[in-house]
């Protein structure tokens, strides 16, 4: 058997593994006591609300999608007329297989995440230990589902067309769906937390999941769409990126399918394996910390992949070890960005005590005080990324032209090698929000609320350093994606007689022109989403004030009297679904344009603006967002007054201006800027032939 047929082999089983796996675990969750009848009540209202923005959302994307398919069949990767139509028809089936994936892999998020949060809670009841496992393993479904989904489509794609060109237009189709789905969700989850925030614990000082305010099953719903959905298309974005743009290299490198495409699917393969061991051996004690617990599952995951890898880098022929030390640095300064970002993040750690202690001076000191750590928090991880760019580049140069590229690339291939397990604590996140808020709602007690809480806030710390992880993998890989466009538009120049591209200089006026545009694209995508939040959640805070206005007994909590939660679900889903689509198009358009007008040379100073902005933007209001979220949690438990306390109304606020910073504008800029590369790379040839200034 040669090399390219084992690895797929391996790579094959590997997935059947994930998913059988997978299966096994949703089926495990389900099996766990669900028998509160309030519970289950409320969680069947969280599953329908959900689903029924999941409906609403797919139908508005999939419309999209479909004139997207048609003008790649027009246009890509040449005019059809031009008599490619085979190659025209492959791109858009591929574009279109890499949405359908990316919406596969939200749903399945959703089906288990809104099962295992009854479960949760009242696992709960019964300890940590079994609540955190039912969380984890609930997430798990979701990080082996679309880890799974994404190897296979890719291995599929280069299997069936042999062009790893296709593979961008596979991973245009995921990008796109991801950036209308993290944009979305974000704006309905945060519509609700903010005006359930704001009305229930500033104005009338009433517990965060209590059942009297109407936004409070919106809010739950919310967590699942933006947090589960968004977040699995996000990742499954990342990770497809990451291997399109090796692969496309590779393709290069090797002259076809050859031994760097089956390194780039030989470590993917083990990344998922990794994921799966790391993941069956999770655990926490009775008395266990769960942050511990999930940061250990992550640390040991990486462990075995680099040993996992030199193992086959040792024994496989073709495989060089220059290659296996840039993933390994990639992977590893992954891990180092989720650290610091803990430091920043975690309420064990000074730096929130000191937002939580100045929350005592007001909201503004808190606000100040949030942003300015928020903005420090970036620096470490803009520094690991240049320094992994930089070692994977060096490390790899050596071996030949353009394999300095290709490490970069690989590098970003090591840093989602385990993203497995990443989406399992990313999804842990939601589902334990929900049973927290479950756990209040029916009523189970203060010493389930407490557990709950213990696990949200894992959840909440995991969740800052995955999206850190998640952002630095972005960075990586589009970086290779830059090299990618060149190789791409080099390919148009040659044929049409002029000048290749070897380096962007940014003394070039048109260079300049693009890098200026491309880094204002970032702070206006950012602002166009807040702003829907900031529309929808007034409409939604108006709309609370009403009821607990006219519906009589609702503000005293008398027996019988429900709040409407329909009508709030529906403010946050219709406000979602009209702003999610401009947002994404100017970044799209932004990109078209800047390329008809500047040519190649103006569309790589684009890409490079908007990579370090948005990377900076997107750590920042990461960061700053979950640094206010656990200041407030860390007042809630007693610290600085406890709640009800004036630090606790202003760590409130703080949360509420956070939010949207963690949940909407912030994960969204880093598949936005996979958007506009995938684009470039996509155009590069219109871009060479047609332009005013090119």
């Amino acid at each position: 058997m040669d090399l390219l047929k084992l690895v797929y082999t391996v790579s094959f089983l590997t997935v059947v593994i994930a998913f059988a796996y997978a299966v096994y675990l949703h089926f495990w969750v389900k099996r766990q006591p669900a028998e509160n009848a309030r519970i289950r009540e409320v969680s069947g209202l969280i599953h329908a609300g959900a689903n029924t923005f999941m409906r609403k959302e797919y139908f508005v994307l999939a419309r999209f999608a479909g004139i997207a398919a048609i003008l790649i069949l027009i246009f890509l990767p040449g005019p059809i007329w031009n008599g490619n139509a085979l190659e025209n028809i492959s791109m858009a089936a591929a574009y279109l297989a890499g949405t359908v994936l990316s919406a596969i892999a939200g749903k399945i998020g959703i089906l288990v995440a809104t099962h295992a949060n009854s479960r949760a809670a009242e696992g709960a009841q019964r300890g940590l230990k079994p609540a955190f496992l039912i969380g984890f393993r609930g997430g798990a479904v979701m990080g082996l589902s679309v880890v799974g989904f994404c190897l296979l489509g890719v291995m599929a794609v280069l299997m069936i067309t042999a062009d790893a060109s296709v593979l961008l237009g596979f991973s245009f189709g995921a990008s796109s769906l991801a950036l209308f789905a993290k944009a979305g969700g974000g704006i309905f989850t945060k519509t609700a937390d903010v005006a359930a925030d704001l009305t229930g614990k500033v104005e009338l000082g009433i517990p965060e999941d209590d059942p009297r305010n109407p936004a409070v099953i919106a809010d739950n719903v919310g967590d699942n769409v933006g947090d589960v959905a968004g977040m699995g298309a996000d990742l499954f974005d990342s990770n497809v990126a990451a291997m399109a743009s090796a692969l496309v290299m590779a393709q290069a490198l090797d002259g076809g399918v050859g031994a760097n495409a089956a390194m780039v699917f030989c470590y993917a393969a083990i990344g998922l394996l990794a994921s799966i061991i790391g993941i069956a051996c999770a655990r926490v004690g009775k008395n266990g910390n769960p942050t511990r617990a999930l940061n250990s599952s992550t640390y040991s995951t990486t462990i075995l992949f680099i040993l996992l890898t030199a193992a086959a880098t040792a024994f496989l022929d073709g495989f060089e070890w220059r290659i296996w030390g840039a993933s390994s640095v990639g992977l590893l300064v992954g891990v180092v960005i989720g650290i610091t970002t803990d430091y920043f993040t975690d309420d064990t750690k000074p730096v929130v005590r000191k937002v939580a202690h100045a929350s005592q001076s007001g909201p503004a000191f808190t606000v100040l005080s949030g942003i300015s750590y928020g903005f420090i928090s970036s620096l470490p991880a803009m520094v690991g990324i240049a320094v992994s760019a930089l070692t994977a580049y060096k490390l790899c140069e050596p071996l030949g032209e353009g394999y300095a590229l290709f490490g970069i690339a690989m590098a970003a291939v090591g840093m989602l090698s385990i993203v497995g397990m990443i989406i399992s604590n990313d999804a842990y996140g939601p589902i334990v929000d929900n049973a927290r808020g479950l756990a209040e709602m029916g009523g189970l007690g203060e010493e389930t609320i407490r557990v709950a809480d213990e696990l949200d806030s894992a959840g909440n710390t995991v969740k800052a350093v995955t999206k850190g992880f998640s952002i630095g993998a972005a960075g990586l890989t589009v970086i290779s994606l830059l090299g990618a466009y060149m190789s791409e538009v080099n390919v148009s120049l040659a044929v049409q007689g002029k000048e290749l591209i070897t380096g962007f200089d940014i003394m070039d006026p048109t260079v300049f022109f693009g890098i200026l545009i491309g880094a204002s694209v970032p702070a206006v995508f950012s602002a166009m989403l807040m702003l829907g939040v900031d529309k929808n959640a007034q409409k939604m805070v108006q709309e609370i004030r009403r009821q607990f206005r006219e519906i009589a007994g609702l503000k005293e909590g008398k027996e019988g009297v429900k709040a409407d939660y329909d009508t709030c679900i529906n403010i946050a889903t219709e406000g979602a679904l009209q702003e999610l689509i401009p947002a994404g198009l100017l970044a799209i358009l932004a990109t078209v344009l800047v390329g008809f007008i500047g040519g190649p040379l103006a569309v790589g100073g684009f890409l490079l603006g908007n990579i370090v902005s948005g990377l900076l933007l997107a750590l920042f209001m990461s960061n700053a967002g979950g640094l206010w979220d656990n200041a407030k949690k860390y007042i809630e438990a007693g610290n600085e007054g406890g709640k009800g306390s004036e630090a606790h109304k202003a760590a409130v606020t703080g949360d509420t201006v956070g939010d949207p910073f963690k949940d909407t504008a912030g994960p969204s800029i880093n598949t936005q800027i996979t958007v506009v590369s995938l684009v470039a790379s996509l155009l590069s040839s219109l871009f060479a032939a047609f332009s005013l200034f090119g």
